[in-house]
């Protein structure tokens, strides 16, 4: 009885208690572009007719401790007239990536204008590159579309006064690099399934993926340091599942009590509307009478 009076003591006072800031990290996906070595494929497997351009002409714009607290997926970079923004979207699908893609293209053209010395406030007219947005989805693809658009999915396709199309990637071309990486993202989906969220299912992954030739090079290059990548990633994510559960729980509890200050309900109805169970709804009345 105490320990589950404690508990619902614990979770009502959840909400002031602030959620610890972390030190942002790589994810494989950023790491991995990090070098020119794989960021050219990446240019290449997204414009194949382009034979000219090298490792030279690509210029890293990623931005660091900008947009999140915790482990980043998202890629910046220019080539010649173009800036490429790319994202990483992972098993969970949803077109609220837009929002973060948007955020994502005005902060990057505003530290491009600081680095070109360019002053938005001037009457001369921006130079600016012509940009192209994409996002590379890891999850299953199931019906989804080949773009999508701000217009589109916020406001029915109307008009509007700004919009952003972007391009979703699936897989790539058999053999690229977003092949390759997508491919690595689902071995380690797959080894997880098997052996849960542990270093053991990640050390797995990069055995099969070394002997399919996937990521091959840069794997025996950075095993070590990819595990360690993909613990801290297993680590955010059952934070945040913790944390959505505990206010979900929290909710529960305030709805509880609504119900009991009502005073004409009975427990098992209180439970059912609720979502607690009897126990914990004959003890938080308690509570409420102490």
């Amino acid at each position: 009885m105490m320990e589950h009076n404690a508990k619902i003591s614990e979770n009502t006072q959840q909400e002031s208690v602030p959620v610890m800031k972390r030190t942002i990290k790589d994810s494989v996906f950023t790491n991995l572009f990090k070098d020119k070595k794989y960021l050219i494929q990446l240019y290449q497997a997204l414009h194949p007719d382009d034979k000219q351009t090298t490792e030279d002409d690509i210029k890293d714009i990623t931005i660091n401790n900008v947009l999140v607290d915790d482990i980043y997926n998202d890629l910046g970079f220019s080539v010649g007239n173009r800036l490429l923004i790319l994202i990483e979207a992972q098993a969970t699908w949803t077109v609220n990536i837009l929002f973060r893609i948007l955020m994502y293209l005005v902060q990057t053209y505003r530290e491009y204008f600081r680095v070109t010395e360019q002053d938005i406030y001037n009457s001369t007219k921006l130079k600016m590159p012509k940009p192209e947005l994409y996002i590379i989805y890891t999850g299953n693809r199931k019906e989804r579309p080949e773009e999508i658009s701000f217009s589109e999915e916020f406001f029915g396709g109307e008009e509007i006064c700004i919009d952003a199309r972007v391009k979703i990637i699936y897989d790539g071309k058999e053999g690229d690099i977003i092949h390759q990486y997508v491919a690595f993202t689902k071995v380690c989906q797959e080894e997880a399934s098997i052996h849960g969220r542990t270093r053991k299912a990640i050390q797995e992954a990069i055995r099969i993926c070394k002997d399919r030739n996937v990521l091959k090079e840069y794997l025996e290059s950075k095993e070590k340091e990819v595990v360690n990548m993909m613990m801290e990633l297993y680590d955010q994510e059952e934070v945040m599942r913790s944390y959505v559960k505990s206010k979900e729980h929290d909710t529960k509890v305030e709805t509880a009590k609504r119900y009991l200050s009502l005073g004409k309900l009975s427990f098992e109805e209180i439970a059912i509307g609720s979502g607690l169970s009897i126990e914990e709804v004959e003890e938080l009345a308690g509570l409420q009478l102490a």
